[in-house]
């Protein structure tokens, strides 16, 4: 019975479930009359000096019974019309944004991540459940692009070292190529190359899913930055690039191994970017809450639909990360992730093309010297 009464669409619900008010407010009403009413009835007729025994009581009472249950009986029928009325109406209000909710819920199952829909006269409660059902259509959608995406960066980035192991192997078998130094190397690089892209991958996932583990202490700021910048030193001189470091000895909590990961990220993207003669700047700014690290390059510049991308996996904005296949090109997204994951941030920002790029990375401040 439950069940039946479950499958029955909104109007007939509200209707049945106004019908039994209805129901239930006459026949209280009626019994009430019957009850109440003709002692209170004969008593006043008898009040107004009628004998007890006079016929004109009895044909009295009867009109007032039928009255009243003539005047019941067209209530009960009137309420029942304005109730069916009124289920109609609030079914029509009510029952097609949902009707509309439930088809699009239904194109979204089936992977139509365009599916949308607009929600208008079912009152506010129904209108702001169609706008978050629609920003997480959006979601969605951004997830299942960037999915998509994902397996197509991965695709071209494994595509390159897999040619070239495949191109060496048919090389040795059909005697082109001997497995000399040079051949080993080369075969031995590209092997090395899969094997950091799937650490990557999986380090970033981990990061992003919150699965990374951080071993925090409270670290002078100098004591984090320095073995980032003694790593990276030996590249900026190669290439000509001058760095300069000016950050404050202020106490922070992180993890000094993922805070020199996401460092080495950002001055490698620095330097990969600035050409030879130019500089690198690292400095630091701090709040009663939060110290922020800047590294500043001098170089090519970044426009505004490569700032909104530069976080994403294996995103390709400009011709020199285009030429740079040494990495994963996911270090950046590793290091936002891993800044995150201590509860920071990191943003970039540029002035456009020619203009350099700044990358800032935030995190929280201890304020409390007993802890170091």
């Amino acid at each position: 019975m439950l069940e039946a009464i479950a499958a029955w669409r909104l109007g007939t619900k509200l209707f049945v479930a106004q019908a039994i008010v209805l129901f239930a407010i006459v026949a209280s009403a009626g019994l009430t009359a019957a009850i109440i009413g003709p002692p209170l009835f004969h008593a006043h007729l008898l009040d107004t000096g009628h004998p007890p025994d006079s016929p004109e009581i009895v044909h009295i009472e009867r009109a007032f019974a039928d009255a009243s249950m003539i005047s019941l009986t067209v209530g009960l029928l009137v309420a029942l019309a304005a109730s069916l009325g009124i289920s109609w109406y609030l079914t029509r209000r009510i029952g097609h944004p949902v009707e509309l909710l439930t088809q699009a819920a239904g194109r979204l199952s089936r992977g139509d991540h365009d599916a949308r829909v607009t929600v208008t006269g079912g009152g506010p409660e129904l209108s702001t459940l169609g706008d978050t059902f629609n920003t997480m259509a959006d979601r969605l959608g951004d997830v299942e692009n960037t999915r998509r995406r994902l397996l197509s960066d991965l695709a071209h980035e494994m595509r390159t070292p897999i040619a070239t192991l495949n191109a060496h192997l048919e090389g040795i078998a059909d005697g082109v190529l001997t497995w000399d130094d040079n051949t080993q190397a080369v075969v031995e690089q590209q092997a090395q190359r899969l094997t950091r892209l799937a650490r990557d991958l999986d380090e970033v996932s981990r990061a992003e899913e919150g699965r990374i583990e951080l071993q925090t202490s409270v670290q002078p700021l100098t004591d984090l930055v320095e073995p980032a910048i003694r790593q990276a030193r030996h590249a900026y001189d190669t290439k000509g690039v001058t760095l300069t470091v000016r950050v404050d000895d202020v106490p922070v909590r992180a993890d000094p191994q993922r805070v020199a990961q996401i460092l080495g990220n950002l001055l490698t993207n620095a330097l990969r970017h600035t050409p030879q003669g130019r500089r690198v700047d690292v400095t630091s700014t701090s709040t009663p809450d939060a110290v922020t690290i800047s590294v500043a390059d001098t170089g090519q510049g970044m426009t505004a639909e490569q700032l909104a991308h530069i976080f994403e996996r294996f995103y390709r904005g400009d011709a020199a990360r285009e030429a740079d296949k040494g990495g994963s090109g996911i270090g950046l997204t590793i290091a936002k992730a891993l800044a995150e994951a201590h509860g920071g941030s990191l943003t970039a920002t540029s002035d456009g093309e020619g203009t350099g790029a700044t990358l800032r990375l935030t995190l929280p401040r201890e304020t409390h010297q007993s802890g170091r």
